[in-house]
């Protein structure tokens, strides 16, 4: 892949690699502390926009003053009093899920190597699957109202196993669709044996 002002254009090797992240994304993926982490050499980790980070900000933020409106409407006007409890318990959960997305979204990537796509996120939860090309059945673009508005898009691809679909979120609309086209191309190609 190489760099353009759009994101992510692969070149024509399934796992050509860039020196530099694409403009528009997070410079460089978090990875957790531990000496135990999961590690994977040989290629580089292409990142997501930050403009994911704005997105869940505003949808999750949403949610949560809506939460609170119903929480408020319940126990003063309603006078249920049994509406603090599961809305504080609401309220903590959504408040830190604020807090750690940004960290969160730093941990999201996916490396093109020369068989498969890797894909990984989670600091403390880490998931790392690996999708061979030639299994790939599906690759969908997906985006909300809010995802066009920003200019971002998530990636599916599924195989025929359940397990290994994967969703990219917060991509670049270009390059999702430059990922998907390539994905496609290189996926028919070794399907068929070429």
């Amino acid at each position: 892949m190489t760099n353009s002002p759009e994101g992510m254009i692969p070149d024509s090797s399934p796992a050509s690699t860039v020196t530099e992240p694409a403009e528009g994304t997070f410079d460089r993926l978090t990875e957790p502390r531990s000496e135990n982490r999961l590690v994977l050499e040989g290629g580089v980790w292409h990142q997501i926009s930050p403009k994911y980070v704005t997105v869940q900000f505003i949808s999750t933020g949403a949610f949560l003053v809506l939460e609170v409106a119903v929480v408020l409407v319940l126990a003063l006007v309603l006078d249920q009093r049994w509406a603090w409890i599961p809305g504080g318990i609401l309220t903590v959960i959504l408040v830190w899920s604020l807090a750690i997305l940004p960290r969160q979204a730093r941990s999201i990537g996916y490396q093109l190597r020369d068989d498969d796509l890797v894909f990984r996120k989670g600091i403390m939860w880490q998931r790392m699957v690996a999708v061979p090309y030639g299994r790939m059945q599906l690759v969908d673009i997906t985006h909300g109202p809010l995802d066009r508005g920003f200019g971002i898009a998530q990636l599916k691809f599924v195989t025929a196993a359940a397990a290994t679909g994967v969703v990219i979120p917060g991509l670049a609309q270009q390059t999702a669709e430059t990922l998907r086209d390539h994905l496609v191309a290189v996926a028919e190609s070794r399907r068929t044996g070429l």
